[in-house]
């Protein structure tokens, strides 16, 4: 309305601004100045009316008052009021270096100059100009608001000379208050001669209250006059209003008269209909709930029944149905108000008689009698426990089996020691009547068999373990399968639900009663979704009351002979269909966990058979039976442990190290006992040897040749041939002959030994390489002090050590020397990559025999060189040639080489005598230094090439030594 007096903002011209501006001054100027309070003020005296003068806290606390005044050091500094300031206000306290001190400019702040603010003008000036030339060019748009502004003010002005009496809301003149307060008695009293001027009171009383009038009439006016269109519309419209009324008046009541006619032809009828409908379903209703708890008066003596045949599962699906309906349907009936609690005292009764029958089927499982070929005993009973277990989340079930398996696993060995006991007609059962003592009595291939035994039934033991563990396992998958199959259908559910959510859906009122249209339909008639957990589906209208479709399917589930409801079925691993109930609740995670847990326990029956078979193989190693094993005994008995351990690792696929740690223990024991055994008979055989050629008997060399051909064992006996080879008198390797003594030969007996052992027990390498590293050491070092040592000379009783015992030991030395790295190789073959660094042991050996050989041939050549230093010291060149030194000398190499020539190697030979020529060579020419004898082709000249000469040839016609390089110029000094 009032928009239709305004109108686009026309500008003013400047006079009226500078009148707006004008008055705006003088509004400012007749403000009155507060002048600021002393601010030191005088302290108010002991006079009531100074004290009445005095600010007051609570009343002024809005306004400033002296209270608020505060004095600083720089206003006392600067008080304009005082002459003359004192200089030395800081000095008379602080020092005279205060007042002239210069404070030194901050290293941290920089020096803030124009130049820093260039670029800012820079970016800053042309934005400037532009808004400049905008705002000089755009009209200003509040011309038009600040006239009204200045109207709105004037009349606001005019309004504020009105009492604010005569504004408010409860005015009523006929309130006394009110009507005092407007007109003062006081204005119409004419006693006391005051009649004049109370008449010229009332006068300007009246012409006040009319004034007030004429202020009140020129703003509703005003006020008109800007509505004054939008007044003049309403009343021009008033009229078409009323005709508008009186036709909608007339359509009404026709429509409520046609409305009132098809009310009773149409609607009566069909609401009658609806309610006895309505009253129809009550009674299906009604019915249907009789039934249901007929059903439920029958739950205990159907769930003592399905316990009679060990249904369990059965008996808590209809438990748990039951307890359901009693919440949800039958809530509130009185005759059941303790059904509830017996049905849950029943099933805790139900949780106690499934641990005692799964109890009793471990016990019946595992001790029933291992010929039995059946993996599984009664597969679905199994099944059938393990699910109930699972519904009532009992999931320590399989500890009862765990348990079950040490009883059974200690029941084993003792029964198999009592039947090998009881064939064993040497040992009295009635005298020895503890069971370990029976068996101690055992020898070793009854004890060996019964080991076997033991192995056997433990096996199958664990192959039945296996597969009662797995039908378990198989059931907790199918569980977990479907929870997972039942959270994707809950989530397709819920996808669908949120399509069909976007619909829109109306849903139409029944006012009769102020019931819904729905509820006078059967629920089977409308598209609709129950929430109802037990899935109970009402009957159709059209069904009769006593009819068999009415019947709830609580009633259904509970007549079958699985008594399950809302199912799934599945199929185990035996082929047993089962139903899983949707009421199972359990997680994932305890499923994997329940699932572990008897994987797990199958690694602990393995680990069980472990530790009884270690306890059965230690109180047999009590009298130190097994350290006395042959090596062929030991090695059976290791193969037979390792297969039985490798058996029980591929059955449960962890492996069990009790077993194997006891093996290994017993193997060390043996390692220990067998290199004692051949170290004590090297030794025996070393303090024995008389270092002289030994015969080499057939089977020695057959044996060596076996080893050439790649094979690194022991030959098998043979039986005793019709006619015996005579004994080699050198052993061929290779090729060569190695002339060896007794020792040397079963040492290679011994070695072989220690690597066939190896390869019957393989756990038992790094030992053996060590032992028998220390073998070769021993043989070596004792070698040493019985030869060069000449510890022969007590031990055996030589003479003396000749030059044929060293070369002798030098070639046995040889001979161990050329199978080092043969056998290096072969537990090379043999070791983990890890374990290389032990094959440095061979490496040291071999270093240390080398030292040995160079020893012994060292020692040949001092024997030669003390020889040559006693004789050729006596030397006299002197008729007869040649001289009886130089044929001593001659015929002791001849002794030399006579001795040496058949034990060692041709090259060897001439090796040695090259060195023995050398020392001879440097005795001769010092001898001939001293006798001044030199090569100038005289007389004495002479007779030493002679006595070389003879020398020489003799060397020579040596066999092997006819082309060897002597080089007999050496012997005489080079001319300077």
């Amino acid at each position: 309305m009032a928009s239709s007096h305004s109108s686009s903002p026309v500008p003013q011209s400047n006079s009226s601004d500078a009148f707006f501006k004008k008055e705006m001054d003088t509004t400012k100027r007749f403000r009155p100045v507060q002048s600021l309070p002393d601010v030191c003020p005088k302290e108010p005296t002991g006079d009531s009316s100074n004290l009445c003068d005095s600010p007051s806290l609570v009343a002024d606390q809005h306004r400033w008052t002296i209270y608020h005044s505060k004095v600083n050091l720089p206003a006392a500094l600067n008080d304009p009021r005082l002459a003359k300031r004192e200089s030395d206000f800081f000095t008379k306290t602080w020092g005279v270096d205060f007042v002239d001190t210069e404070v030194t400019p901050s290293f941290y702040l920089p020096q803030i100059t124009k130049e820093h603010f260039a670029l800012y003008q820079q970016e800053i000036t042309p934005r400037e100009k532009v808004h400049e030339r905008c705002k000089n060019v755009c009209t200003p748009k509040d011309t038009f608001d600040r006239t009204l502004l200045h109207t709105h003010d004037k009349s606001r002005t005019d309004l504020e000379q009105v009492p604010k009496i005569f504004m408010k809301p409860d005015f009523a003149l006929e309130d006394s208050l009110t009507f005092n307060a407007v007109l003062p008695w006081s204005h119409f009293s004419t006693a006391g001669g005051k009649g004049n001027r109370d008449a010229a009171s009332s006068k300007l009383l009246q012409e006040k209250l009319s004034h007030y009038l004429d202020i009140v009439e020129v703003n509703i006016a005003h006020q008109i006059s800007l509505r004054s269109e939008a007044f003049f519309h309403a009343m021009t419209s008033q009229h078409e209003l009323q005709d508008y009324l009186r036709k909608t008046s007339q359509a009404v009541k026709l429509l409520r008269e046609k409305i009132s006619k098809i009310d009773k032809v149409m609607c009566e009828g069909s609401l009658r209909v609806l309610r006895l409908s309505l009253t129809r379903n009550n009674c299906i209703k009604a019915y249907n709930k009789l039934k249901l708890m007929a059903t439920v008066h029958q739950t205990q003596p159907t769930v003592q029944l399905l316990l009679s045949t060990s249904e369990f599962v059965g008996a808590l699906d209809l438990i748990a149905t039951t307890q359901e309906v009693l919440q949800q349907e039958l809530q509130g009936i009185h005759s059941f108000r303790h059904l509830g609690s017996q049905l849950c005292e029943l099933e805790k009764l139900i949780d106690k008689m499934m641990i005692a029958e799964f109890s009793t089927y471990a016990r019946n499982d595992l001790n029933r009698p291992l010929e039995d070929d059946c993996q599984i005993l009664e597969e679905e009973r199994l099944v059938s426990l393990v699910f109930g277990l699972l519904k009532q989340r009992k999931l320590n079930f399989y500890e009862i089996y765990g348990d079950e398996m040490i009883v059974t696993a200690k029941n084993i060995i003792k029964q198999c020691v009592v039947n090998t006991v009881s064939q064993i007609e040497e040992i009295d059962t009635e005298v020895v009547v503890k069971l370990a003592d029976q068996m101690r009595m055992m020898n070793f291939p009854q004890w060996f068999d019964l080991l076997k035994n033991i192995f056997s039934k433990f096996t199958i033991f664990l192959k039945r373990i296996k597969a009662t563990l797995n039908s378990i396992r198989s059931v907790v998958f199918l569980v977990l399968d479907k929870n997972q199959k039942t959270r994707d259908l809950e989530d397709t559910l819920q996808k669908n639900s949120a399509k069909d959510s976007t619909v829109d859906t109306e849903v139409a009122y029944l006012t009769h009663e102020g019931m819904f249209i729905s509820d006078a339909f059967g629920e089977g008639d409308l598209p609709s979704v129950t929430a109802d957990t037990t899935s109970q589906r009402n009957t159709s209208p059209n069904s009769e009351p006593c009819s068999s479709d009415s019947v709830s399917e609580p009633e259904c589930t509970t007549d079958s002979s699985s008594s399950k409801e809302q199912t799934s079925s599945s199929v185990t691993p035996g082929g047993v269909e089962m139903m899983i109930s949707d009421d199972m609740k359990l997680t994932d995670l305890e499923l994997v966990r329940l699932a572990n847990n008897i994987q797990e326990l199958l690694y602990n029956a393995s680990d069980i058979c472990h530790d009884r078979s270690v306890k059965f193989l230690m109180a047999r190693a009590k009298d130190g039976f097994l350290e006395k094993l042959n090596s062929s005994e030991f090695v059976a008995l290791s193969r037979l442990m390792e297969g039985f351990i490798l058996d029980t690792e591929q059955i449960c696929g962890r492996k069990s190290m009790s077993l194997r740690g006891a093996l290994q223990s017993q193997a060390n024991r043996f390692v220990n006992r067998f290199h004692e055994e051949r170290k004590t008979k090297l030794s025996l055989l070393l303090d024995n040897e008389r270092w002289k050629q030994a015969e080499v008997p057939a089977e020695f060399q057959d044996l060596v040749d076996s080893v050439s051909d790649g094979r690194i064992s022991l030959p098998e006996k043979k039986p005793a041939a019709t006619e015996e080879r005579k004994p080699a008198e050198f052993l061929i390797v290779e090729g060569q002959k190695y002339a060896t003594v007794g020792t040397v030969l079963l040492l290679i007996r011994i070695i072989l030994e220690y690597c066939q052992c190896v390869d019957n027990i393989p756990s038992i390498t790094t030992d053996m390489l060590t032992r028998l590293s220390d073998l070769l050491k021993y043989f070596n070092s004792r070698s040493c002090q019985l030869v060069l040592g000449a510890g022969a000379l007590q031990v055996v009783g030589l003479k003396t050590i000749t030059t044929k015992n060293l070369a002798l030991s030098s070639r046995c030395l040889q001979l161990i020397v050329h199978y080092i790295p043969i056998i290096r190789a072969h537990f090379e073959a043999r070791l983990q990559p890890k374990q290389f660094s032990m094959l440095r042991h061979f490496d040291h050996i071999m270093k240390d025999y080398h030292d040995h050989i160079a020893e012994i041939s060292a020692k040949l050549v001092a024997i030669m060189d003390s020889l040559f230093d006693k004789l050729l010291s006596k030397y006299e060149v002197k008729a007869p040639v040649p001289s009886a030194c130089f044929r001593n000398i001659c015929k002791q190499m001849a002794k030399m080489h006579e001795a040496i020539y058949d034990l060692l190697p041709e090259e060897q030979t001439q090796m040695l005598f090259l060195r023995i020529n050398a020392s001879y060579k440097l005795h001769l020419k010092r001898q001939l230094a001293h006798l001044n004898v030199v090569n100038d082709g005289g007389p004495l000249n002479g007779l030493v090439t002679s006595d070389v000469a003879f020398y020489t040839g003799n060397l020579q016609a040596l066999k092997g030594l006819n082309n060897l390089d002597l080089n007999m110029a050496e012997i005489w000094e080079q001319k300077r």
